[in-house]
């Protein structure tokens, strides 16, 4: 009879692979992912099937938990913009404190390994922060333009920001600010 799976050694896998995935990159061994877990390799395999159904939870789940504090608390009565400067702020403060999911995620963003099913649920998880987004271009410069523009040139501006916060942390606010008032002009 199998054993039954316990919710803290998956989480402990799972933040184990973040933690080796964005040290090593993709091509991280199971095996040196399950001892940072402090599980058997086999134990690995008991909670995801195979290394590519690992990358493919661990990816949808990364990307879940960005768009939930991104949007965490947004003013529903606040205006368009008021509520893209919430998000953005949100946002960069999740990437900043969490610098190891973020070069994980960084890391599954570009694999192969992920598959459309896996793109689709994570576009749906962050399909709140897409129509916020498209709200917030309605009458903009870039209304014409494809979403998915948007979204990397919005996700590049993100990452240069929180490039800066990390080696500049003093002026952090000053930063996130500056790079918002950019990205207003370019969508709103």
């Amino acid at each position: 009879m199998a054993r039954p799976r316990s919710d803290d050694k998956r989480a402990a896998i799972t933040s184990a692979a973040v933690r080796v995935i964005a040290l090593q990159g993709l091509s991280a061994a199971t095996a040196t992912i399950a001892k940072q877990a402090g599980v058997s390799n086999g134990s690995l395999f008991t909670y995801f099937e195979t290394k590519s159904d690992l990358i493919n939870q661990l990816y949808m789940e990364l990307k879940a938990e960005m768009a939930t504090a991104a949007l965490n608390d947004l003013p529903a009565e606040g205006g368009t913009r008021e509520q893209m400067l919430h998000m953005w702020s949100n946002w960069l403060r999740w990437a900043t404190a969490c610098p190891e999911k973020r070069r994980a995620l960084a890391h599954l963003d570009v694999s192969d390994e992920i598959t459309p099913a896996s793109r689709q649920a994570a576009s749906q998880a962050m399909s709140g922060v897409a129509r916020l987004l498209q709200r917030s271009r309605e009458q903009g410069p870039m209304r014409e333009a494809p979403l998915g523009l948007v979204v990397g040139l919005m996700t590049a501006l993100a990452d240069a920001t929180v490039d800066f916060m990390i080696r500049d942390p003093a002026n952090a606010d000053q930063h996130s600010r500056a790079t918002f008032d950019a990205l207003w002009r370019m969508v709103g």
